[in-house]
């Protein structure tokens, strides 16, 4: 794997504030360091994509929410309506919970016609689809990744980092690399707080990372 330096890693971070206490001062504050760090974008909650494409206006940095959040357990309609209105007010991509229940429970078709209704809404940006890796068997991985794929998912991701099951692994990074491809993107998220955590999830097949340890990770680079 080719060394990180600090731009290539800021290059691949969605910087994130995904908790619920988070203010606007937070959210402004984590602009600031994502244009700082020249970060892919800043990921956040739905109500405050307005605040960070405000933020963001004048800058490369993106903007990228979530739907769905944390459960994957809304209805197909709504979650499509969150991308929706999201992307009106600004969000340049959308990471969806997939309903990874039903993908334990194999109800595939329930699966397959929530992601086309978000494909829909969110089209002409980027969707990445979160399957909550440490829920699924390897098999159920292999599942959620095929139909992220055939619904026209920009990419799969292991993680909320909301769930107890735990976060991103290499090993579940390197599966959803494995299946998908080497076209597709593969996000992993949860969990990555160091520079050496960063390189095993790079070298099993992540070209994108959800992460808010960006800076101690950047000390590390140095």
């Amino acid at each position: 794997m080719t060394t990180l330096t600090p731009a290539t890693f800021a290059a691949m971070v969605d910087h994130t504030l995904l908790a619920p206490t988070a203010t606007g001062d937070d959210i402004e504050a984590l602009c600031e360091s994502a244009r700082e760090f020249g970060t892919a974008s800043v990921c956040v909650n739905p109500s405050w994509v307005p605040l960070a494409s405000s933020s963001l206006d004048d800058s490369e940095v993106m903007v990228c929410t979530v739907a769905g959040f944390p459960r994957g357990a809304d209805q197909s309609e709504a979650v499509a309506a969150t991308a929706r209105i999201a992307i009106a007010e600004g969000a340049d991509e959308v990471d969806v919970v997939i309903p990874f229940g039903r993908i334990i429970g194999d109800d595939q078709a329930f699966v397959a016609d929530y992601l086309a209704q978000v494909r829909d809404a969110a089209a002409g940006v980027t969707l990445k689809v979160i399957i909550e890796s440490a829920t699924l068997s390897d098999n159920q991985i292999v599942t959620a990744c095929n139909l992220s794929v055939e619904a026209g998912a920009d990419f799969v991701k292991t993680s909320t980092g909301f769930h107890a099951a735990g976060g991103s692994s290499v090993a579940a990074v390197a599966l959803m690399r494995s299946t998908v491809g080497p076209d597709l993107g593969v996000k992993a998220s949860g969990g990555i707080r160091t520079l050496s955590d960063v390189e095993a999830m790079v070298g099993a097949g992540a070209n994108r990372l959800g992460m808010s340890a960006t800076a101690a990770v950047l000390a590390e680079i140095g």
